[in-house]
């Protein structure tokens, strides 16, 4: 994957890694995704405070929220009939 803001999610896992459950985000964000893996080591030392068999950092990408505009309109009850809005 090339452009974009990434990054670090830090999970922690069950005996062999199979049942992860996220546990923080860090709060830098990466250029690319390359960038944000040559961080991962440095997060991953930084999060000892949780009580997890084995921890690990994986990076995202960042998603935008979604604008006011782009949502779904709110749905209005319907009027009776020879009523009107406004």
């Amino acid at each position: 994957m090339g452009a974009g803001l990434f990054l670090i999610a830090i999970m922690g896992c069950a005996d062999g890694s199979t049942a992860c459950t996220p546990v923080a985000t860090m709060s830098a964000r990466y250029e690319s995704r390359a960038v944000c893996a040559a961080a991962t080591n440095a997060a991953l030392t930084a999060s000892t405070e949780f009580d997890y068999p084995t921890i690990v950092a994986e990076c995202r990408p960042v998603v935008a929220p979604a604008s006011a505009d782009r949502q779904a309109p709110t749905k209005r009850a319907p009027l009776p009939i020879g009523a009107r809005r406004g």
